[in-house]
């Protein structure tokens, strides 16, 4: 069974709905031990970094999510839920994430400024839209994708500093990390269930993964 965690920050149906068209018959929970119990974990997410992480706390189902990791369950975040993986954001402040993968989530701004790309800040902020991605090594999530596939984009901060667990990334004035993961423990910053077909391929990867 694959859960997907309900902490009231997620783009729920539109996830479900693609799950369920690739034959996969998802369980949308709040409840710490379902998730425990899943074979696989989703962990959805939009809006505030420090709202959701303080909800998935406050309901317990962070331990849960790490106990998905800490027994090699495959694990996928997607958008916030991808940026909740990593050591801490700063967004609006310093607040400390999952830590289950090396990074810290940055305004895409701050990390453009830094690179010397968009000088004059013509680039919309957030990214919204389709764009390509560019694979920078093998993974099991990306193995039905094809280098320059395109993904649905909604973000205006991103993981930097991924270090070896960087899959992906996509260029918007510089390259920003789009997919990173170790072993069993996967993000997505885009979001496949808006993402067509080619999202569909990668949800379906993630399905077969076993422990």
């Amino acid at each position: 069974m694959t859960a997907i965690v309900d902490y009231g920050v997620g783009n729920l149906f539109s996830l479900r709905s693609s799950l369920e068209a690739i034959g996969e018959t998802p369980r949308v929970t709040s409840d710490p031990e379902e998730i425990r119990r899943a074979e696989r974990v989703l962990l959805p997410g939009v809006g505030a970094f420090a709202d959701a992480a303080e909800k998935l706390r406050r309901s317990g189902m962070d331990e849960a999510v790490r106990e998905t990791a800490a027994a090699g369950k495959p694990l996928m975040g997607i958008c916030l839920g991808m940026q909740m993986l990593f050591e801490k954001s700063l967004e609006y402040g310093e607040h400390a994430g999952l830590g289950l993968l090396k990074g810290t989530v940055r305004p895409i701004r701050e990390i453009l400024r830094e690179k010397g790309a968009d000088p004059e800040g013509r680039l919309k902020i957030p990214q919204m839209g389709w764009n390509a991605l560019r694979i920078r090594r093998e993974s099991p999530l990306l193995r039905y994708i094809r280098e320059g596939d395109c993904v649905y984009f909604v973000h205006s901060y991103a993981a930097d500093g991924c270090g070896d667990s960087l899959i992906a990334d996509t260029e918007y004035g510089a390259y920003l990390t789009a997919c990173a993961g170790r072993e069993r423990i996967f993000g997505c910053q885009f979001h496949p269930e808006k993402s067509g077909p080619v999202g569909l391929k990668i949800l379906k990867a993630f399905v077969e993964m076993k422990a």
